[in-house]
């Protein structure tokens, strides 16, 4: 691509398979108002350039893990090289380095109240050339990346075109079986795969696998997450934010946070502060003023650590720890 800032028709795009990670593209050309095959053109070529990925994650929350944001001090000259490995493992998400590379902030999830799952950090901890772990299980979001309203280019109406029906939630805990693995891991790279190259990999009917997806879905272990760089939209200026809170006002500044346009996610967590945030500003300019004025505004915030992101390795991506698959029938 010539230039790395979307346009309108990348926007919209984009906002759509946000909604909806699996919406047909006539469905989407139907809305913005192009043809099917533009919109297809379109989507292949910001795949193809790294801009624009759907990705089919499990929600782990709903098999008992809880999220952990993690972070390491270690010297510039070896962040880079233990941020690649993060990022290549399977149960690491949002690898970023930050502060002139010497610091990396990752997440992860661990089985509550289990052991076997925390074997990330303590590998970590026993890992040459990493000074420090800090890490902060995270007990109650306040917004999420899938609500981060800098990518919003459709309005209202587009909106609820693009909604997916309305699933009735299933409020039995969802079994994954060891058979979905093959499933998952291809979602995790393409959740836009197509049903017959999802057949191919797991062995059953396409019938099956839909069968199987919407279980999935309905039971809300598999949902749809947009990954693209926020460069891309015309965003140069990120940062991590640490704050110490007073604990009678944590809920209400949590959420001031999460209703901040700048904001992508904000939740409370434990460790030596009690509330992050991930920040995405237009410049280094905007991020100045957002520290001062949003954040130097809001009462009973103690302290802040502000680290910037210098470098995103990994986003959205495969969370799949073996443990949360159990042998079963797959249909």
């Amino acid at each position: 691509m010539d230039s790395p800032v979307f346009d309108k028709l990348d926007r919209d795009l984009a906002h759509a398979l946000r909604i909806d990670g699996r919406a047909p593209f006539n469905k989407i050309a139907g809305v913005v108002g192009v043809s099917d095959s533009t919109i297809a053109r379109r989507y292949r070529r910001l795949y193809s350039a790294g801009l624009l990925r759907v990705v089919g994650m499990v929600n782990l929350g709903r098999l008992g893990y809880m999220p952990w944001t993690i972070r390491l001090q270690c010297p510039p000259d070896a962040s880079g090289a233990i941020a690649a490995n993060l990022a290549r493992r399977s149960d690491t998400f949002w690898v970023h380095l930050l502060s002139g590379g010497t610091e990396i902030a990752c997440s992860t999830q661990a089985r509550a109240g289990g052991s076997g799952d925390t074997l990330l950090l303590q590998r970590l901890s026993r890992t040459a050339r990493v000074t420090s772990v800090r890490a902060h299980s995270l007990l109650q979001g306040f917004t999420a990346p899938g609500e981060w309203s800098g990518l919003d280019s459709l309005d209202p109406e587009q909106v609820e075109a693009l909604r997916p029906d309305r699933v009735e939630a299933d409020p039995a805990p969802p079994v994954l079986a060891q058979e979905d693995q093959p499933l998952l891991e291809v979602l995790s790279r393409d959740g836009r795969a197509g049903y017959g190259e999802l057949a191919y990999t797991t062995g059953w009917s396409e019938s099956t696998v839909k069968r199987r997806m919407e279980f999935l879905r309905r039971t809300e272990a598999l949902r749809y997450e947009l990954d693209l760089p926020v460069s891309a939209l015309g965003y140069h200026a990120e940062a991590r934010l640490w704050l110490s809170v007073r604990p009678s006002a944590l809920v209400s500044v949590a959420q001031a946070l999460g209703a901040h346009p700048e904001v992508s996610f904000a939740a409370v967590t434990t460790g030596p502060t009690n509330l992050m945030a991930s920040v995405i500003c237009r410049d280094p300019s905007d991020l100045y003023r957002y520290l001062t004025e949003r954040i130097g505004a809001l009462e009973g915030v103690h302290t802040v650590e502000t680290a910037t992101v210098d470098c995103t390795l990994k986003r959205a991506g495969a969370v799949l720890p073996s443990a949360a698959f159990r042998r079963t029938d797959a249909d």
